[in-house]
C-alpha cells in the first residue's frame, strides 16, 4: 500500500451555527492546520499515488482566504470541514483539521 501525506496551512474565516451561547457564533478567524492522507495499491500512470497539486488546489482553490460559511452548504465545523475535504479529494481516507493549537480533529473513513 502506498500513502501520500500532504499537510496545507489556509487562512480563512467562520462562525458556527450553535443552540447555545458561544463565542463561536461570531465570526472569526484560524490560520488552519490541514493534513491529507491519500493510499493506493497500485500506482496511476505517473507513478503516484496523487499529485500532490491535486490536492493542493482541492483544498487551498475553495477554501484559503474565504468566508466558510459563504462556500461551504452545512455548519462549518471543524469536523464537518474534516469529512467534506476528505470526500473532495480521490483516493483520501482520513484528514486532519486544527484550527488552533488544542483544537484538533481527526476524520477517517471506514
Amino acid at each position: 500500500m502506498f500513502v501520500v501525506k500532504k499537510k496545507l496551512e489556509i487562512a480563512a474565516a467562520h462562525k458556527l451555527n450553535l443552540p447555545y451561547e458561544s463565542k463561536c457564533q461570531v465570526l472569526h478567524g484560524h490560520n488552519w492546520i490541514i493534513t491529507v492522507w491519500c493510499k493506493a495499491e497500485v500506482l496511476n500512470s505517473e507513478g503516484m499515488v496523487i499529485d500532490f497539486n491535486v490536492i493542493k488546489r482541492a483544498v487551498m482553490d475553495k477554501l484559503d482566504h474565504k468566508v466558510l460559511n459563504d462556500v461551504l452548504p452545512f455548519n462549518p465545523t471543524a469536523e464537518n470541514l474534516a469529512k467534506w475535504i476528505c470526500d473532495q479529494i480521490p483516493s483520501c481516507f482520513k484528514v486532519e483539521v486544527q484550527e488552533s493549537e488544542n483544537n484538533i480533529v481527526f476524520y477517517e473513513k471506514d
